[in-house]
């Protein structure tokens, strides 16, 4: 099994060079030695969410922290396109669910989305404590997938600002997931992207003015499959079409 990691602050392995001695101590020090009972001889990995990986050896374990040996040093940065997640806020815990699945598959940035049909809603301390909730939930679920980098959770996105989904500058694909799409996902030659940004609606489906104001931007409206996914699976499963295509897919070598 490959080894447990934890996440450091930022910067915090700026210049880690194997033989170097680190603590681990606060929450991470804590969940190390007394959940993950880590122990003096066991691997562990530290990142600190630049790409930073240090592969080390466990030196010492008290109860609330754990004294580490870098062995060696590592980078490990996204490949391309940049991926994004926009998630319409969903009820219960689906929402959770979607950014969670997509951290583990790579996501690269997650953007709330406040949809018109949306029936939660973010404002206030109310929203800024469910933002800390996305952050959390998707640095816990980096961890647990051993990335070396923590997606991005953007500020609150609503209709006046979806123009900014599209970068004027940038190679972006905006594709908008919709279930009456005659063009498919799985299709689409994602090849020359930049980025890609995906769109899920809520429960209740992208409003006709949303899908009116996506297309102004430039976006195309694609399908997943044949069948009406949940706002928790939509997502992912987009994710996972996307990655197949690109990232998880080696180039062959070209012809002599």
């Amino acid at each position: 099994m490959t080894a447990a990691l934890f996440l450091l602050d930022a910067g915090r392995l700026t210049g880690a060079t194997p033989g170097q001695t680190i603590v681990v101590d606060g929450a991470e020090g804590r969940h190390a030695a007394t959940v993950k009972r880590i122990e003096p001889g066991e691997p562990v990995l530290l990142a600190d969410g630049s790409g930073v990986v240090a592969e080390c050896e466990t030196v010492a374990a008290a109860a609330d922290r754990l004294e580490v040996r870098i062995v060696a040093v590592r980078e490990e940065h996204p490949g391309r396109p940049q991926v994004t997640l926009v998630q319409a806020l969903a009820k219960g815990d689906r929402d959770d669910q979607a950014i969670e699945a997509a951290t583990e598959l790579g996501v690269d940035r997650i953007v709330p989305w406040q949809a018109e049909r949306s029936i939660v809603q973010w404002r206030g301390e109310r929203g800024a404590k469910a933002r800390r909730k996305w952050e959390q939930v998707v640095r816990a679920a980096a961890k647990q997938s051993r990335r070396a980098t923590v997606p991005v959770v953007a500020a609150l996105l609503d209709r006046k600002r979806l123009a900014s989904l599209a970068d004027a500058n940038a190679n972006v694909a905006l594709l908008v997931l919709h279930e009456d799409a005659d063009e498919a996902l799985a299709g689409l030659d994602l090849s020359a992207a930049d980025e890609v940004v995906l769109v899920v609606g809520p429960e209740g489906g992208i409003s006709p003015a949303e899908l009116d104001a996506l297309r102004d931007v430039g976006a195309r409206v694609v399908r997943l499959g044949p069948h009406v996914l949940r706002a928790s699976s939509a997502g992912p499963a987009a994710i996972s079409v996307v990655m197949a295509a690109t990232r998880w897919t080696q180039q062959p070598a070209a012809d002599d």
